[in-house]
Formats: structure tokens, C-alpha cells, sequence
């Protein structure tokens, strides 16, 4: 009788082991999970909290220019949206002209100081973009091939303008882009003039490039 009850409890030992094994796997299986789970929790933590610091960066970067800027803003003489700086082409310039007209000078004259304060204590450029309405150059002007070529001579003499009124010349360059970005309707006077503008807008500025070795 002792004999069999020995037998029974040999065999058993083995299915307890299994199990016992089996329950570890499940266990470690477990933790694997949890860990993962506990990385991605933190990853996506460390994503949101970077997302938002830019936002507040860049509301921040933001506001900074609009104080800046808080006289000719308030004089009605620029607009301000998106970071981007607008001046209406009338302002600057006589139609299918690149010369300053003294309005202009003036009103550059006045966005040199802060333009230049604003950027000293950031890592940010500035680019001088022109822009025309959809009108080809006037017959009889020979100075432009068309209005790419009007577009690029405007936002260079605005550079050049901002330069001699201190603006540093690293931190500034011109680009053109014709009538392909209008702002308002080519169909009517009004909104064409919108679109024959000149926008300054700060953009980080870009890395040096690395020596080759």
C-alpha cells in the first residue's frame, strides 16, 4: 500500500515542475509586456512635452516680434500674421517700380531697429520675399523681363534697405516668387494690390556645414 502512494507522488512531481516552469514563462512574458508598455508611456511623454515646449517656443517667438514691432503695427503701416511680416507694394514702390519711394525708406527706416534687436538674441535669419499680382509687366519697361524679375529686384533694394539701416548681413537674404503666392483675388484692383506686397519673415537659421575630413 505504501508502496503505490510512493508511486503516485513520483509521478505528480514532474507536472508540478511543468507548471511551475509554464507559470515563469507567463510571468517573464508579463514583465516583457509591462516594461513595454512603461517605455512607450514615456517615450510619447517625452514627444508631447517636446511638442508643447515648441508651441510655447514658438508663441513665445511670436509675441516678442509683436512687441517689437508695436508702433508700426499700431500705425496701421504692417501687418503681422503667422510670424510673417506684410508690407503692401504701394508702400514701397510706384507700379512696376524697384525704387523706395519715400514712404517706403521711411517705414524700413523704422523696422530696421527692432528687426535687428529682435534677431540678436536669436538663432533666426531673415527673408525679404517679393511678390507682384498676376499683371505682366507694363509695355515699354525694359528694366523687367517679367514679374519674377520685378518681384526679385523689389525684395533685393528692401534687403539692401535693411542693411544700411543696421540689419546685419548675415542675417538676411531675398527670394522672389513672382505672382505664383497671391493673398487675395487677381480679379479685381483691390485684391490685386494686396498681392503686389514684400513680407519679411524670421526663419531658423540654417547649420554650418561640417569640414570634410
Amino acid at each position: 500500500m505504501s508502496g503505490e502512494i510512493e508511486s503516485d507522488g513520483e509521478s505528480g512531481a514532474p507536472i508540478w515542475a511543468a507548471f511551475g516552469d509554464l507559470m515563469s514563462v507567463l510571468l517573464g512574458a508579463f514583465v516583457l509586456i509591462l516594461v513595454g508598455v512603461v517605455v512607450l508611456q514615456v517615450e510619447l511623454s517625452d514627444r508631447l512635452d517636446q511638442e508643447v515646449k515648441q508651441r510655447q517656443a514658438e508663441a513665445k517667438r511670436r509675441q516678442s516680434l509683436e512687441q517689437a514691432l508695436a508702433v508700426p503695427l499700431a500705425a496701421g503701416r504692417v501687418t503681422l500674421v503667422d510670424g510673417r511680416i506684410g508690407i503692401r507694394g504701394s508702400v514701397l514702390f510706384a507700379l512696376n517700380s524697384d525704387q523706395l519711394q519715400p514712404e517706403g525708406r521711411e517705414l524700413l527706416h523704422s523696422l530696421a531697429a527692432p528687426l535687428a534687436g529682435y534677431l540678436a538674441s536669436r538663432e533666426e535669419i531673415l527673408m525679404v520675399s517679393g511678390f507682384t499680382d498676376d499683371r505682366q509687366v507694363r509695355e515699354g519697361n525694359r528694366q523687367f523681363a517679367d514679374n519674377w524679375a520685378l518681384s526679385a529686384e523689389r525684395a533685393l533694394t528692401v534687403t539692401r534697405a535693411l542693411i544700411a539701416e543696421g540689419v546685419p548681413a548675415n542675417a538676411v537674404f531675398a527670394a522672389a516668387f513672382g505672382a505664383e503666392q497671391p493673398v487675395g483675388s487677381n480679379a479685381d484692383e483691390e485684391g490685386r494690390a494686396r498681392n503686389r506686397r514684400v513680407e519679411i519673415a524670421p526663419m531658423p537659421r540654417p547649420s554650418a556645414p561640417r569640414d570634410a575630413h
